[in-house]
């Protein structure tokens, strides 16, 4: 079986994650926060180093403005609903997920000013185009650092200069980044990035958060959900200190322990190198895949340019059936249709059809590569 389905979840995991998950569930096992004996506080140790490894990963300036939750999507509600409000004005990109559009299409019926700026048929942006589109209440540049359709990865560090230049915050989705490409949120000015656990990250589902920067008046940031947190109970009003604030609830401290596995792993590997190899395996896909008769490659050709998600489609045959046969026939699992981003599809020209996509990973091989292209070779072959 080969697995290029990593950009919805990455598979497997380093083996240390279901190890610590399991340790959690055996020998800690308690609500962290919520008691003053030791299991308790062990659990709470656990979160608090897995705030610090995040931390560390993305050059964070401070573990408690790590704020986590159930998954990405979770965050980019956080940031969007939470901070956006009548009358202001963000700017996106037409290549973005629904995590970030049906937030903005449901604040926009709330009085929230958006504005889709056009990509290439790349899947490129150009930040001329973000500038162009400032206007004077613009309050936020809401970008993916890399879509989740075609790996075209967007110039974040360049919407940050802007963004500090103009005074508009920067929520940047890195989803499909987080542990695969180097992210560093001082350097870069992000003011806002909501990350994936279950990805690159290679933690468990269930796992994600918001990295929340210096420049956010934590004051004027709503929490979207109020409940218990452990601390400052005697109070019936929501804590107004990070993170408590929001993170209401009892979290899911087994994912997180996994989570802190995953990242470890990847500090051990280190970014650059799991960027080598995955723009490796890229470049291989990406040009073998163009050199099949019959076949549509979308987004970038460089691999400097994507991430390890590449999308295609073979000449009359639907993606549905392209798929159904690669599981089927070849023990090949990817994802078919439109990826939950018909803004993406809607600027690559496959809306509403959709493609094939393949998601590589760290664990990918170049033997799977070859596989893979052999594979789809025959189809296009029987399709003509």
């Amino acid at each position: 079986m080969i697995y290029f389905d990593n950009a919805a979840t990455s598979w497997p995991k380093p083996h240390a994650v279901a190890e610590s998950m399991t340790r959690f569930l055996s020998e800690v096992g308690a609500n962290p926060g919520r008691s003053g004996h030791r299991l308790s506080i062990d659990a709470a140790r656990v979160i608090y180093e897995t705030r610090e490894a995040v931390a560390q990963l993305f050059n964070a300036t401070d573990p408690l403005r790590i704020v986590f939750g159930a998954n990405c999507t979770e965050a980019l509600n956080l940031a969007l609903s939470g901070i956006l409000r009548p009358g202001d004005h963000v700017i996106t990109s037409g290549m973005e997920h629904n995590s970030v559009m049906r937030p903005l299409r449901f604040l926009e019926r709330t009085g929230v000013q958006v504005t889709v700026v056009r990509c290439s048929p790349e899947g490129l942006l150009d930040p001329v185009d973000l500038e162009a589109a400032i206007r004077p209440k613009t309050r936020m540049f809401v970008l993916n650092h890399a879509s989740n359709v075609t790996g075209a990865l967007l110039p974040v560090a360049d919407a940050g200069r802007l963004a500090r230049e103009h005074d508009i915050l920067l929520l940047v989705d890195a989803a499909q980044t987080a542990g695969s490409c180097p992210i560093d949120v001082q350097a870069d000015a992000i003011d806002l990035l909501a990350f994936a656990g279950h990805k690159s990250l290679y933690g468990p589902m269930g796992t994600g958060g918001l990295v929340i920067g210096d420049r956010i008046d934590v004051g004027k940031f709503l929490p979207q959900k109020r409940g218990g947190t452990g601390s400052r109970s005697e109070y019936e009003e929501q804590p107004e200190f990070l993170p408590d604030m929001f993170e209401s609830g009892t979290p899911n401290a087994v994912g997180l322990a996994g989570l802190l596995a995953g990242v470890c792993w990847i500090r051990e590997q280190g970014v650059p190198y799991i960027r080598m190899h995955e723009r490796a395996l890229t470049d291989q896909l990406v040009t073998g895949l163009a050199a099949i008769p019959g076949i549509t490659v979308y987004g970038p050709r460089h691999a400097d340019y994507r991430t390890a998600t590449v999308s295609f489609n073979i000449t009359h045959m639907e993606s549905s059936e392209v798929g159904l046969r690669l599981d089927e026939e070849c023990g090949i699992l990817c994802r078919v249709g439109l990826h939950c981003s018909p803004a993406a599809h809607r600027t690559l020209g496959t809306f509403p059809a959709g493609t094939v996509r393949f998601g590589l990973g760290a664990f990918n091989t170049r033997d799977e590569v070859t596989a893979a292209l052999a594979a789809v070779a025959e189809l296009s072959r029987e399709s003509r």
